[in-house]
């Protein structure tokens, strides 16, 4: 599970919820996208990971957002954290 995903569910928000809370921030994103974004399947733009910053209030950083993979480790299920 990625930073995003687990933060959005940890505080029991719909995707909707989080779109909503984008767009009092000017961010104007459907849940589509912000889905395939929670499973690494799209970048966030660096705007869009500095706006997620501030509707997580802090929990997340931009790169939690913007580099997931970084965070996500193998027994959480799906991106595979590289080990260097």
């Amino acid at each position: 599970m990625t930073p995003l995903k687990k933060a959005r569910t940890e505080r029991k928000w719909r995707l909707a919820d989080v779109c909503d809370r984008l767009r009092d921030l000017g961010e104007n994103i459907d849940t589509g996208n912000l889905s395939r974004i929670e499973r690494c399947e799209q970048r966030a733009s660096p705007t869009t990971a500095e706006k997620l910053a501030r509707v997580f209030g802090g929990d997340l950083t931009e790169i939690h957002i913007l580099y997931p993979e970084r965070f996500t480790t193998p027994e959480q299920g799906g991106v595979a954290q590289s080990v260097a």
